[in-house]
């Protein structure tokens, strides 16, 4: 296939964000597609999932996964069609999942180890679903949760972000394990849904609300296990409320993560100590060898209807400054997808 006739749109990292992400921080650039070496394959995005997590990349500094450097395409997953393969591992026409980039086109090695390129079965279940229940946000919930969580039949779950996702997936499958489980969200709608489709037990209006007196209200008596996707004062608060040998787990901080000040920490870390509980760290990476077991355990889940998969995706690649500012002012309802093609 002679594929230097066409074009490969990126969007480049121009400059460090300070603060949110402005326009002038993304170089769009266009450029011909070239031929394949051996071994090599290239695929047409048709979805890219962005997620908090990209904010950070974007800083020069040390963090479990090198900074996308200046003048870099940007770091995403994605999922797409292979459009032309010299290589025995993937065949024209398979859906495959991967480090793709925001580009219209991926080309590279099959085995590129930074792209970790995977086929996805779209009968199975949706390409977005690949992206959110079944991808990495599915992965860093089930993983977070069962490893770092250890939550017990009985026990009350707290999760912010709940709405977003990571949090839909964590709550649900706290659910499944037979606990009592609460959410924090930001608005009437986002709740809403977390409790009448989702199932969680109940839902805090961060917007509207005291998050102390929710947990008051929804948790009385305590919390066991906190899958912390904010950070902040929300963050604080719970180690207000968390019980004897509780498990916190430390997803993400999206509140901070456009911070032109020093990142807040929890005041309530004492709580650990009286409580001899534990906060942890988590990273999706960490379970890479044992993917295939959260994709069997959820997609099981999801076939036989116990859980759900909410996607908000965002159309034209054209829009991708747009819609990675959605996740930090809280405009995406579910996890945000950009459908490229």
């Amino acid at each position: 296939m002679t594929t230097t006739n066409l074009e490969n749109l990126q969007f480049r990292l121009a400059a460090r964000p300070v603060g949110m992400v402005k326009d002038s921080d993304w170089q769009k650039v266009s450029e011909p597609l070239r031929e394949l070496a051996e071994g090599e394959v290239q695929i047409k995005t048709q979805y890219l999932s962005l997620d908090p997590a990209m904010r950070g990349w974007m800083n020069d500094a040390k963090s479990y996964i090198r900074p996308v450097a200046i003048g870099e395409v940007m770091r995403a997953g994605g999922i797409g069609e292979v459009v032309a393969s010299k290589s025995p591992k993937f065949a024209v026409g398979d859906i495959v999942s991967g480090g793709l980039g925001v580009q219209t086109h991926w080309t590279g090695a099959a085995d590129d180890k930074s792209a970790a390129l995977y086929k996805v079965d779209t009968r199975l279940a949706p390409a977005t679903t690949w992206l959110n229940t079944l991808g990495m946000p599915g992965m860093t919930a089930y993983f977070g949760l069962l490893e770092s969580g250890q939550p017990k039949a009985g026990e009350t779950v707290v999760v912010s972000g709940a709405a977003g996702a990571v949090g839909q997936t964590v709550g649900q499958v706290a659910k499944q394990l037979g606990c009592r489980v609460v959410g924090i969200a930001g608005g009437k709608a986002k709740c809403d849904f977390v409790v009448n489709e989702l199932g969680f037990d109940a839902c805090i209006d961060y917007k509207e609300g005291s998050v102390r007196d929710g947990l008051k209200e929804h948790c009385p008596k305590g919390v066991d296990v906190y899958f912390d996707n904010v950070g902040g004062e929300i963050l604080d608060t719970v180690l207000t409320r968390i019980n004897m040998k509780a498990r916190i787990v430390i997803c993400g901080a999206i509140s901070q993560y456009n911070n032109t000040t020093a990142v807040k920490g929890p005041a309530n870390y004492l709580s650990l100590l009286v409580n001899r509980a534990r906060m942890e760290g988590i990273v999706v990476f960490d379970y890479a060898d044992r993917y295939h077991l959260g994709v069997a355990a959820l997609a099981g889940w999801l076939k036989e209807g116990k859980i759900k998969s909410k996607e908000d995706v965002v159309d034209g690649i054209e829009n991708f400054p747009q819609a990675l500012n959605m996740l930090f002012d809280g405009k995406n309802f579910g996890k945000l997808v950009l459908k490229v093609a």
